[in-house]
Protein backbone atom coordinates (compact mmCIF):
# COMPACT_ATOMS: atom_id res chain seq x y z
CA UNK A 1 0.00 0.00 0.00
CA UNK A 2 1.40 3.60 -0.49
CA UNK A 3 2.40 5.53 1.30
CA UNK A 4 -0.51 8.29 3.06
CA UNK A 5 -0.06 12.09 2.07
CA UNK A 6 -1.88 14.43 3.96
CA UNK A 7 -2.97 18.27 2.39
CA UNK A 8 -1.12 20.87 4.68
CA UNK A 9 -3.44 22.95 6.05
CA UNK A 10 -4.83 25.78 3.91
CA UNK A 11 -6.02 28.93 5.26
CA UNK A 12 -9.36 30.63 4.08
CA UNK A 13 -7.93 32.67 1.39
CA UNK A 14 -6.26 29.75 -0.55
CA UNK A 15 -9.74 27.94 -0.04
CA UNK A 16 -12.11 30.93 -1.83
CA UNK A 17 -8.90 30.46 -4.61
CA UNK A 18 -9.24 26.96 -5.13
CA UNK A 19 -12.88 27.79 -5.28
CA UNK A 20 -12.68 30.12 -8.11
CA UNK A 21 -10.92 28.11 -10.46
CA UNK A 22 -13.05 25.49 -10.04
CA UNK A 23 -16.21 27.61 -10.34
CA UNK A 24 -14.43 30.03 -13.19
CA UNK A 25 -14.42 26.84 -15.46
CA UNK A 26 -12.58 28.18 -18.27
CA UNK A 27 -8.94 27.83 -19.09
CA UNK A 28 -7.28 24.86 -18.42
CA UNK A 29 -8.83 21.35 -17.86
CA UNK A 30 -5.16 20.26 -16.39
CA UNK A 31 -5.24 23.15 -13.84
CA UNK A 32 -9.11 22.93 -12.68
CA UNK A 33 -8.58 19.19 -12.22
CA UNK A 34 -5.66 19.88 -9.61
CA UNK A 35 -7.60 22.06 -8.64
CA UNK A 36 -10.33 19.89 -7.27
CA UNK A 37 -8.02 17.13 -6.18
CA UNK A 38 -6.21 19.69 -3.90
CA UNK A 39 -9.98 20.60 -2.30
CA UNK A 40 -11.45 17.32 -2.11
CA UNK A 41 -8.11 16.46 -0.06
CA UNK A 42 -8.38 19.82 2.15
CA UNK A 43 -12.03 18.12 3.26
CA UNK A 44 -9.93 15.13 4.16
CA UNK A 45 -10.79 13.13 1.83
CA UNK A 46 -8.78 9.67 0.85
CA UNK A 47 -6.50 9.64 -1.95
CA UNK A 48 -8.63 6.41 -2.92
CA UNK A 49 -11.64 7.96 -3.02
CA UNK A 50 -10.52 11.59 -4.50
CA UNK A 51 -9.14 8.97 -7.55
CA UNK A 52 -12.52 7.65 -8.06
CA UNK A 53 -14.71 10.84 -7.68
CA UNK A 54 -11.86 12.21 -10.26
CA UNK A 55 -11.84 9.31 -12.82
CA UNK A 56 -7.85 9.48 -12.33
CA UNK A 57 -5.14 6.98 -10.63
CA UNK A 58 -4.57 7.39 -7.10
CA UNK A 59 -1.02 7.71 -7.59
CA UNK A 60 -1.86 10.63 -9.64
CA UNK A 61 -3.84 12.00 -6.72
CA UNK A 62 -1.16 11.66 -3.93
CA UNK A 63 1.33 13.51 -6.79
CA UNK A 64 -0.89 16.66 -6.96
CA UNK A 65 -0.99 16.64 -2.88
CA UNK A 66 2.18 16.31 -2.31
CA UNK A 67 3.65 19.26 -5.57
CA UNK A 68 0.92 21.37 -3.90
CA UNK A 69 1.88 21.03 -0.21
CA UNK A 70 5.78 21.59 -1.82
CA UNK A 71 5.33 24.06 -4.45
CA UNK A 72 1.45 26.01 -3.45
CA UNK A 73 -0.92 27.25 -6.28
CA UNK A 74 2.66 26.89 -8.60
CA UNK A 75 1.82 23.54 -8.83
CA UNK A 76 -1.35 23.57 -10.16
CA UNK A 77 -0.71 24.97 -13.36
CA UNK A 78 0.81 22.76 -15.97
CA UNK A 79 4.75 23.58 -17.60
CA UNK A 80 4.20 23.71 -21.10
CA UNK A 81 7.55 22.91 -22.61
CA UNK A 82 8.46 24.13 -26.36
CA UNK A 83 9.06 20.64 -27.73
CA UNK A 84 12.38 18.91 -28.88
CA UNK A 85 14.91 21.00 -29.04
CA UNK A 86 16.91 21.52 -32.55
CA UNK A 87 19.41 18.47 -33.07
CA UNK A 88 22.02 20.66 -35.20
CA UNK A 89 23.49 24.17 -35.28
CA UNK A 90 23.45 26.33 -38.24
CA UNK A 91 27.32 25.73 -38.78
CA UNK A 92 26.82 21.87 -38.18
CA UNK A 93 23.69 21.58 -40.87
CA UNK A 94 26.10 23.89 -43.38
CA UNK A 95 28.92 21.75 -42.84
CA UNK A 96 26.75 18.48 -43.25
CA UNK A 97 25.30 19.95 -46.42
CA UNK A 98 28.86 20.72 -47.93
CA UNK A 99 30.13 17.06 -47.07
CA UNK A 100 26.36 15.64 -48.34
CA UNK A 101 27.08 17.79 -51.94
CA UNK A 102 30.74 16.47 -52.30
CA UNK A 103 31.90 13.53 -54.46
CA UNK A 104 32.86 11.12 -51.69
CA UNK A 105 36.46 9.93 -53.46
CA UNK A 106 37.28 13.56 -52.88
CA UNK A 107 37.60 12.82 -49.14
CA UNK A 108 38.98 9.93 -49.48
CA UNK A 109 35.99 7.79 -49.21
CA UNK A 110 36.65 4.44 -51.40
CA UNK A 111 32.68 4.71 -53.30
CA UNK A 112 31.49 7.59 -55.43
CA UNK A 113 28.03 8.33 -54.04
CA UNK A 114 26.99 8.99 -50.32
CA UNK A 115 24.22 6.80 -49.00
CA UNK A 116 22.58 7.81 -45.95
CA UNK A 117 24.14 5.17 -43.27
CA UNK A 118 27.57 6.15 -45.24
CA UNK A 119 27.07 9.75 -44.35
CA UNK A 120 26.33 9.12 -41.14
CA UNK A 121 29.56 7.34 -40.15
CA UNK A 122 31.44 10.07 -42.01
CA UNK A 123 30.53 12.96 -40.04
CA UNK A 124 30.53 10.85 -36.82
CA UNK A 125 34.28 9.64 -38.09
CA UNK A 126 35.21 13.36 -38.65
CA UNK A 127 33.79 14.46 -35.37
CA UNK A 128 31.10 16.69 -37.34
CA UNK A 129 28.36 15.46 -34.89
CA UNK A 130 28.53 13.56 -31.95
CA UNK A 131 25.76 10.91 -32.43
CA UNK A 132 23.33 10.48 -35.55
CA UNK A 133 19.97 8.02 -34.21
CA UNK A 134 18.36 6.39 -36.86
CA UNK A 135 15.32 8.70 -36.50
CA UNK A 136 17.80 11.94 -37.34
CA UNK A 137 18.70 9.87 -40.43
CA UNK A 138 15.22 9.38 -41.27
CA UNK A 139 14.98 13.32 -40.90
CA UNK A 140 17.71 14.29 -42.43
CA UNK A 141 16.45 11.74 -45.90
CA UNK A 142 13.57 14.06 -46.23
CA UNK A 143 15.90 17.42 -45.84
CA UNK A 144 18.18 16.02 -48.13
CA UNK A 145 15.36 14.91 -50.65
CA UNK A 146 14.24 18.04 -50.98
CA UNK A 147 17.76 20.21 -51.04
CA UNK A 148 17.82 17.72 -54.43
CA UNK A 149 20.73 15.94 -52.65
CA UNK A 150 19.61 12.33 -52.08
CA UNK A 151 16.92 10.43 -54.53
Amino acid sequence: MAARVELREIGNEEGNRLLRIIRRGSGSVVTWRRAQIVLLAAQRMPSARIAEVVFSDPDTVREVIHNFNRDGFDSLYPRYRGGRPRIFTLPERQQIKRIALSVPTDLGQPFATWSLAKLADYLVAEGVVTDISSYVKSGAAVGLRSARISR
